[in-house]
């Protein structure tokens, strides 16, 4: 395998799983493998500045309920902001009129190319909801207090929540 090749090793809906050759700092070179993802966006949903809606999601791949803030991956061509709106109105039932970048991280470099975009939604107005066939959650409102009650009691695990509540400046 050439340098800076590529095989693809499982095509996939969401994302790909590649076999890279990497050329490393050091002149070295690496095989690794990679999953190669589109990108998503995470939406904080202020309804004002002391309350926040979070999700309750099941996660199947781990098998136990989340608390998270809603997110989703960008489909086919989508801006990230125009994936940040489409899943704050799938998932909460609000649209913003009100949409600010607050960052970006990568949640998993060992192995992934996904970076997420956290943004703050602001001017929250009701809006029809379209779940996902294949999510399962519950949306509930919380205060600042409630969300460090729950971060106290271990109960937030997700880390682009986690992330995204120090970006609010909440954690």
């Amino acid at each position: 395998m050439k340098n800076d090749a590529k095989a693809l090793i499982y095509r996939g809906r969401v994302f790909d799983l590649l076999r890279c050759r990497r050329r490393l700092p050091d002149g070295r070179t690496a095989d690794v493998e990679v999953i190669e993802h589109p990108g998503a966006a995470l939406i904080v949903p202020f309804l004002d500045r002391d309350r926040v809606i979070l999700l309750r999601q099941f996660r199947p791949a781990i098998n136990t309920w989340l608390y998270e803030f809603p997110a989703g991956t960008r489909e086919g061509r989508e801006s990230l902001l125009d994936c940040a709106r489409r899943e704050i109105q799938e998932e909460t039932g609000y649209a913003a009129s009100r949409i600010s970048l607050l960052g970006r991280i990568y949640p998993v470099p060992g192995y992934a190319t996904e970076r997420i975009s956290i943004y703050k939604a602001e001017g929250l107005k009701v809006s029809p909801r379209a779940k996902d066939r294949d999510e399962v959650f519950d949306s509930k409102i919380f205060t600042r207090r409630q969300m460090r009650e729950l971060w106290r009691r271990g109960k937030i695990l997700d880390a682009k929540t986690i992330c995204a509540l120090a970006f609010c400046g909440w954690f």
